[in-house]
C-alpha cells in the first residue's frame, strides 16, 4: 500500500517542460530523499504532490484519508511582528494548546512556546515550522530544503530530529536537499531527479550509479559509508536505476 503514487507525471510552465514522465511511490514509514541539481524540477514535484501544481500529463494519487504536512523552503515573517510561537502555531485557529505542546516536543523545541517568533535562530525557526507541519498528525511529511541557511551541524541535528519524528509517529517523510552527505545518510531511499528520474535506490546504490556520478561526481562516497543505515544492506539489491541517458530533456525548472 502506498501513501502517494505518482504515475507518468509531466509538468510544464508554458512551453517549458520541467518534469517528464516521473513515477514514484511513497510507502508508510519510509524516509525518501529527492536529490538533483538546481533546476531539476524537485520543488515542482513536491508542489504537484501537494496539489499546488497541475500536471500536464500523468497523475498524483493520494491514499484514502492520507494527510500531508509541509515544511516550505522559506517563510518570510515580519521581524517587527509581536507574536509568540504558540500564537503563531494556533493560526488560523482551531488548534488546541495540547496539540501545540505535543508538536513542539516532537520537533525538539518544547520550551519555545512563549518565545517571540522574531527572536528565534534559523535552526529554531525551522523546528517551529516542523512543529506546525506536525500539528495535523500527517501520514506523510514533506520538506523542501528545510535546512537551507543552517550550518552542517545544524542540518545534521535537524535530520536526526526527522528520524526521531518518524520513529515516534510512524509518518513517512519525503524531502529535498542539496546536502548530499547528510541528507542521503538519513534516508531509506534516494531518488535522483534531473527533469526525469535518473536513478533510484538506497543511498549506497544511488551513490555508485553512473547517472548520479555524472551529476555530482564521486566525492560523497566516503561520507555515505560513514553514515549508512544498518538496514541498507537488506535493500542494496533494489537498484532502481534506469540507465537513461543524461542527454534527456533537462530544461530547468523555476525552483
Amino acid at each position: 500500500m502506498s501513501l502517494v503514487d505518482v504515475e507518468g507525471l509531466s509538468v510544464r510552465y508554458g512551453a517549458r517542460t520541467v518534469l517528464s514522465r516521473v513515477s514514484l511511490n511513497i510507502a508508510p514509514g519510509e524516509i525518501v530523499t529527492i536529490v538533483g541539481p538546481n533546476g531539476s524540477g524537485k520543488t515542482s514535484l513536491l508542489r504537484a504532490i501537494i496539489g499546488a501544481v497541475k500536471p500536464f500529463q500523468g497523475r498524483v494519487t493520494r491514499g484514502h484519508g492520507v494527510t500531508l504536512g509541509y515544511v516550505p523552503q522559506k517563510l518570510h515573517i515580519d521581524e517587527t511582528l509581536p507574536i509568540t510561537v504558540s500564537r503563531f502555531l494556533k493560526l488560523p485557529g482551531g488548534v488546541e494548546s495540547a496539540d501545540i505542546d505535543q508538536a513542539l516536543a516532537q520537533a525538539g523545541v518544547r520550551d519555545l512556546s512563549k518565545s517571540q517568533l522574531s527572536q528565534l535562530s534559523g535552526g529554531q525557526f525551522q523546528r517551529v515550522m516542523l512543529a506546525r507541519a506536525l500539528i495535523g498528525k500527517p501520514d506523510l511529511l514533506l520538506l523542501d530544503e528545510a535546512t537551507q541557511g543552517l550550518d552542517q551541524r545544524g542540518s545534521a541535528s535537524f535530520y536526526q530530529q526527522i528520524e526521531s519524528v518518524r520513529q515516534e509517529t510512524g509518518c513517512a517523510v519525503l524531502m529535498i536537499s542539496h546536502e548530499l552527505h547528510v541528507v542521503m545518510s538519513a534516508s531509506d531511499r534516494v531518488i535522483c531527479l534531473n527533469g526525469h528520474v535518473c536513478c533510484e535506490g538506497t543511498p549506497a546504490v544511488v551513490a555508485s550509479a553512473p547517472e548520479y556520478r555524472a551529476l555530482f561526481g564521486s566525492g560523497t562516497g566516503g561520507a555515505l559509508a560513514l553514515y549508512r543505515h544498518e538496514h541498507d544492506h537488506e535493500h542494496d539489491h533494489k537498484d532502481g536505476c534506469d540507465h537513461e541517458q543524461g542527454k534527456h530533456d533537462r530544461t530547468e525548472a523555476a525552483e
